[in-house]
């Protein structure tokens, strides 16, 4: 089988999180990614750690950086030059796909924006990723997760409802903008295959992070009601939620009324789904602190394999709250490819432990051709497979400075 993308070519000019986890989702569906670093200092990532993983010559590179970063060739480009900035221009004229994450304008003094771009490609597939989009009375600020996270609404949901707001554990609004620039990436690529032209993309983080509100930001446009934070809880369904064992916490997610009564049956108190304050979703969410406050008592008397266990068979929904030991250990992560060891002949160990993709196919499929590179390492050979270049042009383009 071959990978969907194979054969597409993707300028990445992005760097940190966002823009390197949409080439990177691009590069394991097969599309050949030319990540452009800077000259002898790279990606910034490189350098976020630790834990670092080392090759065996001594280099450190950030485990952050490779977990964004696999099946990339990077090239490095001195864009302040005049011959860099036409390198870039000629491998984007070769190029299917540009994604970049600059400052608004800020490659247009270079003669690297789309309207500069088109002009040598019409096909081009040119995406924007910044914090706060093209257009609008922010869009010239820098954008970062956080702010996004704080500014698009998801912190003041996230929390215990006695607590300060809180960020999500990872860069959320980083990786789903990444996930959204690949969905318009792909429905961009369809139009060209009937049209025969490109467009340009124009993604933010705070917008994505707004669109990412979904049923609360629904639940406040319908009501008019502010949402409060309710920790691990549902603001919409009950029980569903964290709930103690006698040797750990487990998720209970009851769906509907008869997983409900399910649950009570089990857990020997098969009174509840008939008592009034309990006998619908939506009295249960009504009177959800005086059902939590039973279900507590009960479900603190019994092991968390007594309630993971038992419960799955009958088909109630639940789960323990796992740490990233039992994650990576887990037998259906395992064989679900979900960790995966690549070879990286460069680093000490001879491989680097890596996160699988979850995409699964069945007419192609997802590909692991390379871990994320060293910086430059990729310059010479790609310059020389699509841009035609000689040893003496690649020679005389170092001694310059632009790459």
């Amino acid at each position: 089988m071959t990978a969907p993308l194979d054969g597409l070519k993707i300028l990445d000019l992005t760097r940190i999180l966002a823009g390197p986890t949409a080439t990177q989702l691009l590069g394991d569906l097969g599309g050949e990614v030319i990540k452009i670093e800077r000259p002898g200092e790279g990606d910034d990532t490189r350098r976020w750690g630790p834990p670092f993983v080392e090759t065996k010559d001594g280099v450190k590179t950030a485990a952050y950086f490779h977990s964004a970063n696999r099946n990339k060739r990077s090239v490095t480009v001195d864009i302040s030059t005049a011959e860099g900035q036409q390198l870039l221009r000629d491998l984007a004229s070769h190029c299917d796909i540009l994604v970049e994450n600059f400052k608004v304008g800020g490659l247009a003094k270079y003669g690297l924006d789309y309207p500069s771009l088109r002009a040598l490609n019409e096909g081009l597939i040119y995406c924007s990723i910044t914090g706060f989009g093209q257009t609008g009375p922010y869009a010239p600020r820098a954008g970062y997760d956080y702010l996004a996270q704080g500014m698009g609404g998801i912190m003041s949901l996230t929390g215990e409802p006695d607590g300060d707001p809180m960020k999500v554990g990872i860069g959320i609004a980083d990786i789903m903008c990444g996930m959204y620039a690949v969905s318009a990436v792909l429905a961009a690529l369809f139009h060209r295959t009937r049209t025969g032209r490109g467009q340009y993309i124009d993604l933010a983080l705070l917008d994505t992070q707004v669109a990412w509100l979904t049923y609360e930001g629904l639940n406040y446009l319908t009501s008019g009601r502010e949402p409060v934070r309710q920790g691990s809880e549902h603001p919409n369904i009950v029980p569903y939620r964290v709930m103690p064992s006698s040797d750990g916490h487990f998720i209970l997610a009851v769906g509907n009324d008869g997983q409900f009564r399910k649950f009570c049956e089990y857990a020997g108190c098969p009174e509840l789904p008939d008592d009034p304050r309990y006998l619908t979703n939506s009295d249960r969410v009504l009177n959800r602190r005086s059902l939590y406050d039973r279900l507590f008592e009960i479900t603190v008397t019994k092991p968390l394999d007594h309630w993971v266990q038992g419960l799955a068979a009958l088909g109630v929904p639940c789960g323990p709250v796992n740490t990233l030991d039992r994650v990576f250990a887990d037998p259906q992560v395992l064989e679900r490819g979900m960790r995966l060891s690549m070879p990286y002949e460069a680093a000490a160990k001879g491989s680097i432990e890596m996160i699988g993709n979850p995409i699964k196919f069945s007419e192609t499929e997802v590909t692991y051709r390379n871990a994320a590179p060293s910086v430059g390492a990729d310059t010479d050979k790609v310059l020389t497979d699509i841009l035609g270049l000689d040893e003496t042009a690649i020679a005389a383009l170092r001694e310059k400075g632009a790459i």
